[in-house]
């Protein structure tokens, strides 16, 4: 699928090989903030996870999506969520996994590949995502791509002990 092939990096399904990457990800305390987590996940949970990701968008609402470079390494992933299709809208999420990767343009490569995408085989009026008001790489990435903030979640999610509030930011065709 050309759709999904940048300069860089392409966007894969998930596989069952991709077990201990996602295993790492959902355990890691420090992304439970953009993921909302608030517990662990077992392997075998996401294990049963990935055998039902080839599910359609239409059917689970998401498709989660790899991130990865030509020689193969699993860089991060990017994810369409809240599907919904009566509407034409969907929320996008990114995460790249490991802070050497960050800054390389991994993520806006993505982030283009998912526009054109959901563009092209979805046909989305409009995407949205939410990001924490203190996590200004996301805000300039989603900016730099036509995602406006349209509003502000005051003390929104609570960050070990404190509230931060979440923007808003949409992008509509």
């Amino acid at each position: 699928m050309v759709t999904l092939k940048g300069e860089h990096i392409y966007l894969r399904a998930l596989e069952p090989e991709d077990l201990d990457f996602i295993y790492a990800i959902e355990n890691d305390e420090n992304f439970w903030e953009v993921s909302n987590t608030q517990t662990p996940y077992s392997r075998f949970l996401i294990k049963q996870y990935l055998e039902h990701s080839h599910k359609d968008i239409y059917e689970v609402k998401q498709l989660r999506l790899v991130i990865s470079g030509y020689d193969n390494k699993v860089i991060g992933l990017i994810d369409i969520f809240d599907f919904d299709f009566n509407n034409s809208r969907a929320g996008i999420g990114i995460l790249i996994k490991e802070s050497n990767d960050r800054q390389k343009g991994y993520g806006s490569e993505a982030l283009n590949l998912v526009i054109d995408y959901c563009d092209a085989y979805l046909g989305l009026h409009q995407m949205f995502c939410n990001i924490s008001e203190d996590n200004e790489e996301s805000i300039k990435l989603f900016t730099a791509h036509g995602f406006e903030k349209i509003g502000l979640k005051k003390d929104w999610n609570k960050v070990n002990g404190s509230f931060k509030s979440e923007y808003l930011f949409q992008r509509i065709n």
